[in-house]
């Protein structure tokens, strides 16, 4: 899986609060590609603090924007009131010019939220999608490597060894080194993804035209590097290697190697390295890493032809900008918030996490969210990520040069894209 939804597969789910029915005009509908709307809805207690029906109806995630195209293409009585966008295809509708503005909501709040994920639901000027949550990405690493190789775990000492691509780069030969070629830095080179392109200064698309950010370059050098020099793991991410470098358990032809680290955002510590390697507990810790970036995280939006657009407007204040119902959420379920004033209620009373040896994963996640830029995020995104990956491969398995294997992406992205 690539997001940090897991999503019940079923049928469309009704939640009636009033206790009867209702007419329509006093129903609001709701869909979602994760659960977490339902648990709010019901956390929130929102059909009683809206006094309105909430119809709420959950699909899988990789169904979710087939049904949600067409029903917004159809228009009022087909289209959702209320509906949930998932980072991978939020720009997608947010460009579309079918959604609610909500640039009103986000202006009660300007003061107190992150900047990256307001920048990632505005377009031309307005904002058209409100998020409770943030997903700033870290690098997790165990205690025992870095004690054994770099003379500490202190997260802050380790930090310096990791502190731009060139340290990284000189980090992990050192230890490869130092292990007889026993320790890798990386599993997976998928694992640079998000890392390499919130290093960016621009998006893949400017005034129409593909662009090939340096620090696209950079990451091609970097994989063919990592590579040649046996410094990655050379499984693919979200593979069984991958799951098993977290346990200690990958191996080569020639026998077991050691990770050193993973790159992961907020979701990934508690739903991917805690559930997978349980007995690490305690010999991990986590720093920012070369880069900020993110991965992942979940909008609301409504259809800008609702019925009920105050309706609309407030389930949306409730769930993403009302901060005792923050506050709530995130006690109960450890997810991260987009609200800083939340945060740092939080953050006065400090929750050693047991899995990180004690280190307070909420701080050190607080002090790396504001470094993200969400304004490069495009509605083409995921597709052109797709096809760039597949050019890195190539060149990273020396399958092609450099300039071939760009010139085979360009030519992808013009037939399959229109952008030349």
């Amino acid at each position: 899986m690539k997001m940090k939804h897991f999503v019940l597969i079923g049928v469309a789910v009704m939640l009636v609060f009033a206790g009867c029915q209702r007419p329509a005009e006093n129903r609001l509908v709701v869909w979602s590609f994760t659960d977490e709307i339902e648990n709010m809805i019901e956390m929130h207690n929102i059909g009683a603090a809206l006094g309105m029906e909430i119809d709420y109806s959950l699909t899988p995630t990789d169904q979710f924007t087939d049904r949600l195209t067409p029903a917004l293409m159809a228009g009022r009585g087909v289209a959702p009131d209320v509906f949930a966008l998932e980072a991978a295809f939020v720009r997608m509708y947010i460009e579309s010019g079918l959604l609610l503005d909500l640039t009103d909501l986000y202006h009660e709040v300007r003061g107190s939220v992150l900047s990256y994920p307001v920048a990632v639901a505005t377009y031309n000027g307005r904002v058209y999608g409100m998020s409770w949550q943030a997903t700033p990405g870290a690098m997790f690493f165990r205690r025992s490597l870095a004690i054994r190789y770099l003379g500490t775990d202190d997260p802050a000492v380790v930090q310096q060894y990791f502190a731009n691509w060139d340290r990284f780069v000189e980090t992990a030969q050192h230890m490869n080194a130092e292990s007889g070629g026993r320790t890798v830095v990386i599993s997976s080179l998928g694992d640079l993804n998000h890392p390499f392109r919130g290093g960016r200064t621009q998006p893949w698309v400017v005034n129409g035209r593909l662009q090939i950010d340096p620090a696209m370059i950079r990451w091609m050098e970097m994989s063919r590097y990592l590579t040649d020099n046996a410094l990655e793991g050379r499984v693919g991410q979200w593979s069984e290697g991958w799951f098993a470098g977290m346990q200690g358990n990958l191996a080569d032809e020639v026998g077991s190697l050691e990770v050193f680290s993973y790159f992961l955002p907020t979701w990934g510590l508690h739903f991917v390295l805690a559930q997978n390697a349980p007995d690490t507990a305690g010999d991990w810790a986590m720093i920012p890493g070369p880069a900020p970036w993110f991965w992942g995280g979940t909008w609301l939006a409504a259809y800008q032809g609702t019925r009920q657009p105050e309706a609309a407007k407030n389930f949306i204040r409730l769930l993403t900008m009302d901060e005792n119902n923050l506050y709530r959420w995130a006690r109960e379920t450890g997810d991260f918030l987009n609200n800083m004033n939340v945060v740092n209620r939080i953050l006065a009373a400090p929750a050693p996490n047991a899995f990180l040896g004690g280190q307070d994963h909420y701080a050190a996640f607080a002090a790396m969210a504001p470094y993200i830029d969400g304004s490069l995020i495009q509605g083409t995104d995921e597709a052109i990520d797709a096809l760039f990956m597949e050019a890195i491969t190539q060149y990273a398995n020396a399958e092609a040069t450099m300039d071939a294997a760009l010139a085979m992406f360009r030519a992808q992205v013009a037939a399959q894209l229109g952008i030349n």
